[in-house]
């Protein structure tokens, strides 16, 4: 018999305090994670994360959970179309996987490193690689499965 995996830990950022701390994720979504300085209760991420160029590095090919960024735009139509997607997955990964953001006409250096030129773009990230690539609007049924097959 094989041992039990131990979950990977997640990091939460303290809204009370700002101190980040590292956390069991099933302890963060049943809400009984608690801040190590100051004591607050962690509340579990719930919004997909800001990519910057400035913090991509950390956020994703640091992360110890594969990431889903959404490469988009506020003038593209079909990013506006994914978005309730996007942001209703993050919750729903806690734990599991991450979901980020990336606005392509503000953080363009990231943009052209992966070779983002049509939009919406979603890779996702495992490890700092990318192990899937979408293109287009798809539906929410198919982000969800994708992302699955790269946990």
């Amino acid at each position: 018999m094989e041992p039990k995996s131990k979950p990977t830990n997640v990091i939460a950022k303290c809204s009370n305090c700002g101190a980040k701390n590292r956390v069991d994720p099933a302890k963060l979504a049943e809400g009984k994670a608690v801040c190590g300085q100051c004591k607050a209760q962690l509340a579990a991420a719930v919004a997909p994360i800001t990519i910057t160029d400035a913090n991509f590095a950390a956020e994703v090919e640091q992360s110890p959970l594969p990431v889903m960024v959404d490469f988009w735009a506020a003038w593209c139509g079909p990013c506006r179309a994914i978005a309730p997607s996007i942001e209703a997955m993050a919750p729903e990964f806690v734990g599991r996987a991450r979901i980020g953001k990336l606005d392509v006409d503000a953080n363009q250096a990231t943009a052209a490193r992966f070779g983002v030129q049509s939009i919406p773009a979603v890779l996702i990230f495992k490890n700092g690689e990318v192990v899937d690539r979408i293109i287009g609007a798809v539906p929410k049924e198919m982000l969800v499965s994708r992302l699955i097959m790269a946990l």
